[in-house]
Protein backbone atom coordinates (compact mmCIF):
# COMPACT_ATOMS: atom_id res chain seq x y z
CA UNK A 1 0.00 0.00 0.00
CA UNK A 2 1.46 3.56 -0.88
CA UNK A 3 0.82 6.34 1.22
CA UNK A 4 0.32 9.80 -0.26
CA UNK A 5 2.10 12.76 0.27
CA UNK A 6 1.06 15.45 2.21
CA UNK A 7 2.01 18.67 0.49
CA UNK A 8 3.01 21.27 3.36
CA UNK A 9 1.44 24.61 3.14
CA UNK A 10 3.21 27.57 1.91
CA UNK A 11 2.68 31.15 3.19
CA UNK A 12 4.78 32.78 0.59
CA UNK A 13 2.68 30.94 -2.13
CA UNK A 14 -0.61 31.74 -0.94
CA UNK A 15 0.17 35.43 1.23
CA UNK A 16 -1.18 37.26 -1.56
CA UNK A 17 -4.43 35.69 -1.63
CA UNK A 18 -4.52 35.59 2.40
CA UNK A 19 -4.21 39.25 2.71
CA UNK A 20 -6.01 39.74 -0.18
CA UNK A 21 -9.42 37.71 1.82
CA UNK A 22 -8.19 39.66 4.71
CA UNK A 23 -8.79 43.43 3.13
CA UNK A 24 -11.99 41.75 1.53
CA UNK A 25 -13.55 41.19 4.93
CA UNK A 26 -12.37 44.43 6.70
CA UNK A 27 -13.03 46.96 4.10
CA UNK A 28 -15.86 45.80 1.31
CA UNK A 29 -18.91 47.12 3.35
CA UNK A 30 -17.01 50.42 3.86
CA UNK A 31 -16.61 50.47 0.11
CA UNK A 32 -20.11 50.04 -0.32
CA UNK A 33 -20.76 52.29 1.83
CA UNK A 34 -18.79 54.48 0.30
CA UNK A 35 -20.15 53.63 -3.12
CA UNK A 36 -23.70 53.84 -2.52
CA UNK A 37 -23.31 57.09 -0.97
CA UNK A 38 -21.80 58.22 -4.10
CA UNK A 39 -24.40 57.36 -6.48
CA UNK A 40 -27.35 57.71 -4.45
CA UNK A 41 -26.23 60.86 -2.85
CA UNK A 42 -26.82 59.64 0.57
CA UNK A 43 -23.44 60.67 2.38
CA UNK A 44 -22.63 63.76 4.07
CA UNK A 45 -21.98 66.55 1.91
CA UNK A 46 -17.98 66.91 2.51
CA UNK A 47 -18.11 63.28 1.40
CA UNK A 48 -19.39 64.00 -2.11
CA UNK A 49 -16.12 66.20 -2.83
CA UNK A 50 -14.75 62.37 -3.05
CA UNK A 51 -17.32 60.88 -5.86
CA UNK A 52 -14.29 60.93 -7.91
CA UNK A 53 -13.45 57.67 -6.59
CA UNK A 54 -16.23 56.10 -8.19
CA UNK A 55 -13.44 55.39 -11.22
CA UNK A 56 -10.38 56.05 -9.30
CA UNK A 57 -10.57 53.24 -6.81
CA UNK A 58 -11.29 50.63 -9.80
CA UNK A 59 -8.56 52.10 -12.11
CA UNK A 60 -6.18 52.12 -9.21
CA UNK A 61 -7.02 48.10 -8.77
CA UNK A 62 -6.43 48.39 -12.72
CA UNK A 63 -2.90 49.45 -12.48
CA UNK A 64 -1.66 47.44 -9.65
CA UNK A 65 -2.87 44.22 -11.48
CA UNK A 66 -2.27 45.30 -15.09
CA UNK A 67 0.73 47.30 -14.93
CA UNK A 68 2.58 46.78 -11.46
CA UNK A 69 1.75 42.93 -10.99
CA UNK A 70 4.88 41.92 -12.62
CA UNK A 71 6.92 44.29 -11.44
CA UNK A 72 5.63 43.32 -8.26
CA UNK A 73 6.46 39.71 -8.09
CA UNK A 74 10.07 40.36 -9.59
CA UNK A 75 10.86 42.33 -6.29
CA UNK A 76 12.34 40.30 -3.59
CA UNK A 77 10.76 39.85 -0.39
CA UNK A 78 11.96 42.44 2.18
CA UNK A 79 9.99 43.78 5.22
CA UNK A 80 10.17 47.65 6.57
CA UNK A 81 9.64 47.90 9.80
CA UNK A 82 7.48 51.52 9.13
CA UNK A 83 4.84 48.84 7.36
CA UNK A 84 4.29 46.96 11.20
CA UNK A 85 4.07 50.51 11.95
CA UNK A 86 1.65 51.76 9.68
CA UNK A 87 -1.32 48.77 9.87
CA UNK A 88 -0.60 48.80 13.38
CA UNK A 89 -1.72 52.31 13.17
CA UNK A 90 -4.29 51.37 10.19
CA UNK A 91 -5.50 48.77 12.92
CA UNK A 92 -6.17 51.15 15.42
CA UNK A 93 -8.07 53.45 13.51
CA UNK A 94 -9.90 50.93 12.06
CA UNK A 95 -11.52 49.66 15.90
CA UNK A 96 -12.09 52.88 16.70
CA UNK A 97 -14.98 53.14 14.60
CA UNK A 98 -14.94 56.64 13.91
CA UNK A 99 -16.36 57.64 10.34
CA UNK A 100 -12.96 59.54 9.07
CA UNK A 101 -10.60 57.25 10.94
CA UNK A 102 -12.16 54.31 9.53
CA UNK A 103 -12.03 55.56 5.81
CA UNK A 104 -8.12 56.95 6.57
CA UNK A 105 -7.54 53.30 7.62
CA UNK A 106 -7.92 52.08 4.41
CA UNK A 107 -4.78 53.79 2.54
CA UNK A 108 -2.96 53.48 5.28
CA UNK A 109 -3.21 49.98 6.22
CA UNK A 110 -2.72 49.46 2.20
CA UNK A 111 0.52 51.37 2.20
CA UNK A 112 1.73 49.45 5.21
CA UNK A 113 1.32 46.45 3.57
CA UNK A 114 3.48 47.52 0.55
CA UNK A 115 6.08 47.96 3.34
CA UNK A 116 5.62 44.97 5.28
CA UNK A 117 5.91 42.75 1.99
CA UNK A 118 8.29 44.40 -0.57
CA UNK A 119 9.50 47.29 1.26
CA UNK A 120 10.57 50.79 0.19
CA UNK A 121 10.81 49.21 -3.45
CA UNK A 122 7.11 48.00 -3.36
CA UNK A 123 5.68 51.21 -1.61
CA UNK A 124 7.67 53.18 -4.75
CA UNK A 125 6.33 50.70 -7.46
CA UNK A 126 2.69 51.39 -6.03
CA UNK A 127 3.28 55.09 -5.46
CA UNK A 128 -0.13 55.92 -8.13
CA UNK A 129 -2.42 53.51 -7.16
CA UNK A 130 -1.69 54.55 -3.53
CA UNK A 131 -2.08 58.14 -4.45
CA UNK A 132 -5.68 57.73 -6.58
CA UNK A 133 -6.61 55.37 -2.80
CA UNK A 134 -5.64 58.36 -0.75
CA UNK A 135 -7.40 61.24 -2.79
CA UNK A 136 -10.43 59.11 -3.24
CA UNK A 137 -10.77 58.71 0.73
CA UNK A 138 -13.28 60.83 1.61
CA UNK A 139 -12.53 63.16 5.38
CA UNK A 140 -12.79 65.95 6.45
CA UNK A 141 -10.76 68.41 4.21
CA UNK A 142 -12.96 69.99 2.34
CA UNK A 143 -15.14 71.23 5.41
CA UNK A 144 -11.54 72.57 6.79
CA UNK A 145 -10.97 74.26 3.78
CA UNK A 146 -14.50 76.10 2.97
CA UNK A 147 -13.93 79.08 5.59
CA UNK A 148 -10.68 79.79 3.03
CA UNK A 149 -12.87 79.91 -0.39
CA UNK A 150 -14.69 82.90 0.03
CA UNK A 151 -11.99 84.79 -1.93
CA UNK A 152 -12.96 82.27 -4.86
CA UNK A 153 -16.93 82.67 -4.23
CA UNK A 154 -16.91 86.42 -4.55
CA UNK A 155 -14.48 85.99 -7.77
CA UNK A 156 -17.08 83.63 -8.82
CA UNK A 157 -19.85 86.20 -8.39
CA UNK A 158 -18.17 89.23 -9.21
CA UNK A 159 -17.51 87.35 -13.34
CA UNK A 160 -21.25 85.98 -13.03
CA UNK A 161 -22.37 89.50 -12.21
CA UNK A 162 -20.21 90.75 -15.47
CA UNK A 163 -21.57 88.06 -17.71
CA UNK A 164 -25.16 89.04 -16.74
CA UNK A 165 -24.83 92.32 -16.79
CA UNK A 166 -23.26 92.40 -20.68
CA UNK A 167 -26.00 89.87 -21.41
CA UNK A 168 -28.78 92.91 -20.80
CA UNK A 169 -29.55 92.21 -17.02
CA UNK A 170 -30.17 93.93 -14.12
CA UNK A 171 -27.97 92.32 -11.44
CA UNK A 172 -26.65 93.32 -8.68
CA UNK A 173 -23.27 91.88 -6.94
CA UNK A 174 -22.43 91.96 -3.30
CA UNK A 175 -19.93 89.92 -2.11
CA UNK A 176 -20.95 86.59 -2.84
CA UNK A 177 -24.68 87.41 -3.29
CA UNK A 178 -26.00 87.97 -7.00
CA UNK A 179 -29.34 90.12 -6.98
CA UNK A 180 -31.47 89.69 -10.04
CA UNK A 181 -35.37 90.84 -10.34
CA UNK A 182 -35.50 91.25 -6.67
CA UNK A 183 -34.38 87.82 -6.61
CA UNK A 184 -31.09 86.79 -4.70
CA UNK A 185 -28.84 83.78 -5.29
CA UNK A 186 -25.83 83.14 -3.07
CA UNK A 187 -22.73 81.52 -4.39
CA UNK A 188 -21.82 79.48 -1.33
CA UNK A 189 -18.64 77.13 -0.63
CA UNK A 190 -20.17 73.97 -1.93
CA UNK A 191 -21.27 76.28 -5.17
CA UNK A 192 -17.67 77.88 -5.35
CA UNK A 193 -16.45 74.66 -7.37
CA UNK A 194 -13.88 72.94 -5.06
CA UNK A 195 -15.78 69.84 -5.72
CA UNK A 196 -16.01 70.40 -9.59
CA UNK A 197 -12.13 71.63 -9.26
CA UNK A 198 -10.94 68.29 -6.90
CA UNK A 199 -12.41 65.97 -9.62
CA UNK A 200 -11.36 68.06 -12.37
CA UNK A 201 -8.02 67.55 -10.74
CA UNK A 202 -8.41 64.11 -9.97
CA UNK A 203 -9.37 62.75 -13.89
CA UNK A 204 -6.60 65.04 -14.88
CA UNK A 205 -4.14 62.79 -13.09
CA UNK A 206 -5.49 60.09 -14.35
CA UNK A 207 -5.58 60.86 -18.01
CA UNK A 208 -1.46 61.93 -17.47
CA UNK A 209 -0.73 58.07 -16.57
CA UNK A 210 -3.08 57.18 -18.87
CA UNK A 211 -1.07 58.95 -21.97
CA UNK A 212 2.30 58.34 -20.56
CA UNK A 213 2.14 62.31 -20.15
CA UNK A 214 2.92 62.27 -16.56
CA UNK A 215 7.08 61.48 -17.43
CA UNK A 216 6.70 65.55 -19.18
CA UNK A 217 7.19 68.02 -16.06
CA UNK A 218 6.16 70.77 -19.37
CA UNK A 219 3.00 68.41 -20.14
CA UNK A 220 2.08 67.95 -16.64
CA UNK A 221 2.50 71.60 -15.78
CA UNK A 222 0.47 72.81 -18.19
CA UNK A 223 -2.32 70.35 -18.32
CA UNK A 224 -3.34 70.52 -14.69
CA UNK A 225 -2.97 74.65 -14.94
CA UNK A 226 -5.63 74.05 -18.07
CA UNK A 227 -7.34 71.81 -15.82
CA UNK A 228 -7.73 74.39 -13.02
CA UNK A 229 -8.51 76.90 -15.72
CA UNK A 230 -11.39 74.68 -16.94
CA UNK A 231 -13.12 74.46 -13.40
CA UNK A 232 -12.75 77.63 -12.38
CA UNK A 233 -14.49 79.13 -15.76
CA UNK A 234 -17.13 75.92 -16.18
CA UNK A 235 -18.07 77.02 -12.84
CA UNK A 236 -18.39 81.00 -13.16
CA UNK A 237 -20.87 80.00 -16.52
CA UNK A 238 -22.75 77.19 -14.41
CA UNK A 239 -23.37 80.25 -11.33
CA UNK A 240 -24.34 82.68 -14.06
CA UNK A 241 -26.70 80.74 -15.66
CA UNK A 242 -28.32 79.69 -12.20
CA UNK A 243 -28.33 83.19 -11.28
CA UNK A 244 -30.51 83.63 -14.84
CA UNK A 245 -32.77 80.96 -14.05
CA UNK A 246 -33.49 81.69 -11.22
CA UNK A 247 -33.40 85.66 -11.47
CA UNK A 248 -36.39 84.69 -14.55
CA UNK A 249 -38.44 82.50 -12.66
CA UNK A 250 -37.04 79.57 -14.51
CA UNK A 251 -37.05 77.05 -11.12
CA UNK A 252 -37.27 74.34 -13.30
CA UNK A 253 -34.50 74.74 -15.08
CA UNK A 254 -32.79 76.26 -12.04
CA UNK A 255 -33.33 73.16 -10.44
CA UNK A 256 -32.09 70.78 -13.01
CA UNK A 257 -28.90 72.37 -13.66
CA UNK A 258 -28.70 72.63 -9.92
CA UNK A 259 -29.57 69.43 -8.24
CA UNK A 260 -30.99 67.21 -11.14
CA UNK A 261 -29.62 65.44 -13.77
CA UNK A 262 -28.55 68.73 -15.67
CA UNK A 263 -25.48 69.54 -13.45
CA UNK A 264 -24.26 65.78 -13.97
CA UNK A 265 -24.35 66.73 -17.29
CA UNK A 266 -22.76 69.71 -17.50
CA UNK A 267 -19.93 68.08 -14.88
CA UNK A 268 -18.75 65.22 -17.44
CA UNK A 269 -18.88 67.85 -21.02
CA UNK A 270 -15.79 69.92 -18.28
CA UNK A 271 -14.42 66.72 -17.68
CA UNK A 272 -14.84 65.82 -21.40
CA UNK A 273 -12.88 69.08 -22.08
CA UNK A 274 -9.55 67.60 -20.24
CA UNK A 275 -9.31 65.02 -23.19
CA UNK A 276 -8.56 67.88 -26.28
CA UNK A 277 -7.05 69.99 -23.78
CA UNK A 278 -4.17 66.99 -23.03
CA UNK A 279 -4.01 66.59 -26.62
CA UNK A 280 -3.79 70.36 -27.80
CA UNK A 281 -1.07 70.41 -25.46
CA UNK A 282 0.52 66.88 -26.30
CA UNK A 283 0.98 68.79 -29.39
CA UNK A 284 2.23 72.35 -28.20
CA UNK A 285 4.93 70.60 -26.58
CA UNK A 286 5.76 68.43 -29.49
CA UNK A 287 5.70 71.26 -31.61
CA UNK A 288 8.25 73.36 -29.98
CA UNK A 289 10.25 70.56 -28.84
CA UNK A 290 11.29 69.80 -32.42
CA UNK A 291 13.98 71.51 -33.43
CA UNK A 292 13.55 73.51 -36.72
CA UNK A 293 14.93 72.22 -40.27
CA UNK A 294 17.59 74.84 -41.62
CA UNK A 295 15.89 75.09 -45.26
CA UNK A 296 19.48 75.83 -46.40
Amino acid sequence: MQIGHKVPFSFEKHYPWIVLGILSVLYTPLLFHWYDGWMNKSISLEHEYFSHGLIGLPFAAYICWQDKRKSWQKLPQQTHPLGVILMAIGGIFYVTGLPDFVNLSFPIVLAGICLWLKGIPGLRLQTFPLLLVFLATPNQLPYLIAPYTLPLQSFIAGCAGFILSHAGLNVTVEGIYLFVNQRVVEVAPHCAGLKMLLTSLYVALMLLYWTGSNESRSKTTLFLASTVAIAVIGNIIRNALLTYFHGAGHEHLFEWLHEGWGGDLYSAAMLGLLIPTLKGIDWIVHYFSVPMEDPT
